[in-house]
Order: C-alpha cells, then structure tokens, then sequence
C-alpha cells in the first residue's frame, strides 16, 4: 500500500505530459483559386491577349469581321481618362455587322470562355465563381427595343440554348437595364440613364446548381452608388443535362428594331473569374 500513491501520482502526470506534447490535429484549409484576370494593356494584339487569357491556344472572340473586313477587329485597347488606364472598347455598327454571317437578325461582338478554355473558368456543380468587371456605356447608348446582351451566364451542351442569366439593355419609356434570369423572369431592373456615360464596378457570385445561389452588385465607381443588386438563396443555376457554365461579355443586339439603332460602343476592363470549390 505505500507504493500506490506515488505510482498512480507518476501515471497522471505522465498522462498529461503526454497531452501536452501531442501533436495537434492539422487543420485542413481548402486550396485557394488564385482570380484569372484580363486586362487591357496597351493597343495592339488585343484579340491574342483576351485568347491567352480565357482560351490559350484558341478562339474566344466571336466577331462580326466576316461581314465587315474593311472596319478591322472589333475590339480595341484605348486609352480612358476617367480609370487613368487602358480598356477594352467593343464596337457594333447597325450595317453591315451582324452574327459571325451565321445569324442576319442579330449582332455579335462577345469575348467567353468555353469547351476549349480551362478548367477553372467553367463552373460545375458544387462550384462556386465570382465574376467582375468594369463596363461603361456609350453616352446616349441606344439599345434594341428586342434585346441588347451585355452580358450571359450560358450552359453548355444538353438545354443550352438559352442564357441562364442575362444583363440586357432595353428601349421603354423609361430605357432599362435589366436581369434576366432563365430567360424569361426579370429579377431586377434599373433606369438604363443610371448608366449613361457612367463607368460602374459588377460583382456576380454563382453557386452552381439546380437549387444554387446567385447574387448581381453592380455599384458606379465615382461614389460607390449601388445601381442595380439581387440575391437568391434557393435558384437554378444550371440545367439538369448542361455539363457547366461560363460567362460571356460584349454586345449582341437584335435587329428586329434596327431604326432605333445607332453604332454603338461599350469599354470593358478587368475582367476576373475567380473559382471557389
């Protein structure tokens, strides 16, 4: 019996040494997407530029040049005052530019990412991406009574047809920019005058899925003014037979309207895509 103390003293305080020296359990942190970011960098190989950055090695420019050699591409590097930087400016021409000389209805000058692009610019489901970009309308920019697309979020392969989401100018009384989502549902709208001449920052977050979550901040840069914003918890993001989503940026227009139509322009820059698992 005199031993039992002190034996049982030395089991404890070897048991709590032991606690002491363990090896905490590591801590697993998922692994961090570094942004794909494009920006305008000076005039000169823009198309080789925007390639590089969303589709290496391919085509990620959709143009109307096929029906318009004589203008040269439409999309150039400029310089802008306001951002103190070099932007893209996308031009349309109400004739003779149209879709690739695949469509005549219609207009297209789009930059996207696609089959041909990485991984990590395609969301898939479970994935969550934010976009931004900068953009700025033309001074009395003049939009399609139909359709002007300034930016999609399109599916691809299987029901793909239609953009899941669209941000779209359009002639009323008031003009609009609106948010369309599925093709069919306007989730938000703004006084298309808001945006007139005005360089403005968007901020699109997707999870994708058929009940993902979707939110759309687009604030003016000079005072930091909400324009136009919605969020939704509980909304379909892709399609049950689409393989992924991907983004596209520029002007497509209807020429359903072509006499409320003028050539027109918009200045893009800094696109990022930045891809959370």
């Amino acid at each position: 019996m005199k031993n039992t103390v002190p034996v049982i003293f030395v089991l404890m305080l070897l048991n709590v040494m032991c606690k002491k020296s363990a090896v905490p359990e590591p801590i697993l942190v998922p692994p961090v997407q570094q942004p794909v970011v494009l920006n305008a960098d000076g005039p000169g190989n823009t198309y080789e530029l925007i390639n590089n950055v969303l589709a290496p090695g391919y085509n990620a420019v959709e143009n109307p040049e096929c029906a318009h050699p004589a203008f040269g591409r439409h999309i150039a590097e400029v310089w802008d005052a306001e951002l103190n930087s070099y932007v893209f400016e996308f031009y349309m021409h109400v004739t003779p530019d149209n879709d690739r000389c695949i469509n005549f209805d219609r207009q297209r000058v789009e930059i996207k990412t696609y089959e041909s692009s990485p991984a990590n610019l395609k969301g898939t489901i479970g994935e969550t991406i934010t976009y931004k970009w900068k953009f700025r309308l033309a001074p009395g920019f003049q939009p399609s009574s139909s359709f002007t697309h300034i930016h999609q979020i399109k599916p691809v392969n299987g029901d793909d047809g239609n953009p899941l989401f669209t941000l779209t100018a359009r002639k009323g009384n008031p003009n609009k920019l609106e948010l369309i989502h599925d093709n069919t549902t306007k989730v938000a709208t703004a006084d298309l005058s808001l945006f007139d001449g005005v360089w403005v920052q968007a901020v699109e977050t997707i999870k994708v899925g058929a009940h993902g979550t979707y939110s759309m901040m687009i604030k003016r840069i000079s005072d930091d003014e909400t324009l136009l914003s919605y969020s939704s918890t509980d909304i379909k993001t892709i399609r049950p037979d689409n393989d992924f989503i991907r983004p596209k940026w520029g002007i497509y227009r209807s020429l359903n309207d072509a006499a409320s139509l003028r050539d027109e322009s918009i200045r893009f820059n800094l696109f990022s895509i930045e891809e959370m698992k």
